[in-house]
């Protein structure tokens, strides 16, 4: 029997293919000498890998999957990350470009190996979330105690590792910015399996969990800033790639971008982003993080455009800047905030820069620059932090070393005159101060620089405290206190600078979603951002796993849901890039074939649905039980929407109207709507959730003809 290995064991081969790829000029050369270490690979026995330990978790897929089963005979590539990571994010496009070039069917199987950091990334549903929010296609394996990491020797994330056929160690590659090398080792591998005759066309059994979920108005919100002049929100809803203009009280105004991800300047109704996450609103203008296109995009709803202050639209490498905005490379913008610089107000945009692990600065074209800067309006430039990725305090800020800074706010008046920055890898809470420029810590994580895992859930005064990948700040400047979203504690806390005292503000500590009377009784999901409103009596939050805002009240300590009416009132017209189209129904959803109704054009139908849950059974408060109403193929019926609404009663039946347009497109087709209806119920309190769903496809023979009553169809259905 062939013996077992680790990457230690195929280091010294690929070594020397390294130096000999790193000479070679042209792509012929590499691919040849890829080839030949290929067959000197063939003739060795004792670089087969151990397969995946039994009773792992597995997402994606229909069941576990085996090297020695369901992935023999593929090339497999396997992807070690922990989703907290923003390394292991950037190498996200490069494997999606991968699978769309090389199918299940053409030999290659990419699976995603999960080897958690942090203690809440071990968790399942978690996983699944980050699944969802960074759109991962292939199978994920949760691999919680990092079994298969540790038996292979794998250093750290991002690693890459290429398996033969016969779950048989190729190549390794370490970290990111590896794509052209990824694409020669995996096209020439697949090239030299299928010459040999070993690979197979077998499917894997691949079931997107994404398939299953209801349609909601957030999914995973990563920031909410409030301009409190104006009582107006800005909300990144980054999973669908789009920001949310709101009032106080919920009543929507503006939709820019969505649904699909894109890059596009223009009108508000042409705009994309690709996964947002910072935004800062002042007036009638927004900035936003862009955080997938490597972007810093500005919003004015006046004028009605959005367009691009830095970046240059692909992840950049440079650590200092300097260069005009729009001519700058940036690495992964995750949080905003508009301040001071030079005690010249709103002149500066300050960029927590995730990718390269430091803080820039943005000088503003509209702004003064400080006194005795050599930098021009418009530049971006490094303000702090070396790009190293540490937890290293300093009183120079270029050689201060951040962790993935993922949130901004500002304390603009003395004392404090500070950003305070929410550095999640290291789990602390970090001050640069606005006149000297020091680095220093304020909370959690601990003294030594290097260390990257003092994390935990303590309240407590500085460095005793301990936080778990934070994600969000925001400074209260009635009350001088910094509100803090614990994202993996799934809690929010506050923290006096003065005394650098840290106390849980709100939330159990365990992933949920429940509102109510008491903070302490309140549950979060990976709160992603947090801002102060109404004279430091309110709190927004982003609770991303939940795909909500939520709002404290700091006086009554009662948590509830934000409404948002999706009733928009924007003047400017917004359309998406393409039609809209319904989620995708489960496969074991029900499926109710109605004879035709008659209508005209012009006319109201109305689809009353009746529907009935098993006895002893009633609907999740929790959960978001739902229909959605779509006309796929005929979008024009709908005016390229999907129609969607919440069930809140089964009392009474639904009632679901919708006009049908005055100018029919197509007469003499047969045209059809599809009423889905997702349902979350249980048969007692505290009973485990179940979700049904149905469809009904009500084909329409319309004639030309204006006018007539409303045409009344009865639906009704029984679960």
């Amino acid at each position: 029997m062939a013996s077992r290995c680790s990457l230690s064991t195929l280091f010294p081969i690929q070594s020397q293919l390294d130096v000999a790829l790193d000479d070679a000029t042209t792509p012929q050369e590499k691919e040849n000498l890829v080839l030949q270490y290929l067959k000197v690979l063939d003739e060795r026995d004792d670089l087969k890998i151990p397969d995946f330990q039994t009773g792992l978790e597995w997402l994606n897929t229909e069941g576990p999957l085996s090297l020695n089963k369901e992935l023999a005979g593929k090339v497999v590539l396997l992807d070690f990350f922990t989703y907290c990571c923003i390394n292991c994010m950037h190498i996200l496009p490069d494997l999606h470009q991968l699978e769309k070039k090389h199918s299940v069917k053409d030999g290659l199987v990419v699976v995603g190996v999960h080897s958690a950091k942090f203690p809440n990334e071990k968790v399942l549903a978690n996983v699944r979330s980050a699944v969802l929010r960074y759109d991962i296609c292939h199978p994920v394996v949760n691999d919680g105690e990092a079994r298969l990491w540790h038996e292979l020797e794998v250093s750290c994330w991002p690693t890459l590792v290429l398996l033969g056929p016969r779950g048989n160690l190729l190549f390794s590659l370490v970290g990111e910015g590896h794509r052209d090398r990824m694409m020669l080792f995996t096209d020439s591998a697949l090239r030299h399996y299928r010459e040999q005759g070993l690979l197979k066309p077998h499917s894997v059994g691949i079931k997107l969990y994404r398939d299953s979920l209801p349609p909601s108005i957030l999914s995973f919100p990563g920031k909410v800033a409030i301009d409190n002049s104006k009582k107006t929100l800005a909300i990144a809803d980054t999973g669908h790639h789009r920001i949310l203009v709101v009032s106080s009280t919920g009543q929507l105004s503006h939709v820019i971008g969505g649904p699909e991800s894109g890059r596009h300047d223009g009108d508000l109704s042409e705009a994309s982003f690709n996964s947002p996450q910072g935004v800062a609103i002042k007036g009638d203008t927004i900035y936003v993080a862009d955080t997938e296109n490597h972007l810093v995009r500005k919003i004015d709803l006046l004028e009605g455009r959005v367009s691009t202050l830095a970046g240059v639209g692909v992840q950049g490498t440079d650590k200092e800047g300097g260069a005009m905005g729009p001519q700058q490379p940036i690495s992964s913008p995750w949080d905003v905030t508009l301040g001071t610089a030079g005690g010249v107000e709103d002149n500066v945009l300050w960029i927590a820069m995730a990718g390269t692990h430091q803080i820039w600065a943005l000088f503003l074209e509209d702004g003064t620059l400080p006194k005795g800067s050599e930098s021009k309006a418009g530049t971006c430039v490094r303000w702090a932090g070396s790009g190293n990725e540490e937890n290293r305090n300093n009183a120079y800020p270029h050689k201060a070393g951040f962790a993935q800074p993922s949130g901004l706010a500002l304390a603009p008046e003395e004392p404090w005159r500070c950003l305070y920055v929410a550095d999640s890898e290291s789990s602390t809470i970090r001050t640069l101060a606005l006149k000297d420029g020091g680095v220093k810590l304020l909370v959690g994580g601990e003294r030594d620089p290097m260390n990257l895992f003092a994390f935990g859930d303590l309240d407590g005064k500085g460095v005793d405290a301990k936080l778990q990948h934070p994600l969000g700040v925001s400074w209260a400047p009635e009350q001088s206190l910094l509100y803090v979203a614990d994202s993996y504690n799934h809690k929010i806390k506050v923290v006096d600078p003065k005394t650098k005292q840290c106390s849980t503000l709100a939330g159990t500590g365990e992933a949920g979603d429940s509102l109510g009377p008491e903070f302490n009784k309140s549950c979060f999901n990976e709160p992603g951002g947090i801002c102060v409103g109404d004279n430091g009596k309110l709190l927004y939050v982003a609770d991303t796993n939940n795909h909500q805002v939520k709002m404290l009240d700091l006086d009554s300590k009662t948590v509830s849901l934000f409404p948002i009416s999706m009733d928009c009132t924007d003047s400017v017209p917004t359309k998406p890039s393409a039609p809209a189209k319904a989620p995708t129904l489960p496969k074991s959803a029900v499926r109710k074939a109605m004879p035709p109704v008659a209508v005209s054009a012009g006319q109201t139908l109305i689809l009353s649905l009746t529907l009935s849950l098993p006895e002893g059974s009633k609907l999740t408060e929790e959960a978001p039980s739902c229909w959605a109403l779509s006309a796929e193929g005929n979008e024009w019926l709908l005016d390229n929407k999907v129609v969607t609404g919440d069930i809140l009663d089964l009392s009474k039946p639904l009632s679901i109207s919708t006009k049908l347009p005055a100018v029919v497109k197509e007469p003499n087709s047969n045209p059809s709507l599809t009423l889905g209806v997702w349902m979350y119920y249980c048969m007692k309190a505290g009973n485990t959730c179940t979700m049904k769903a149905a469809a009904f496809t009500q084909p329409l023979q319309i004639s030309a003809n204006q006018g007539g009553k409303e045409v009344t169809v009865a639906l009704t259905h029984a679960f």
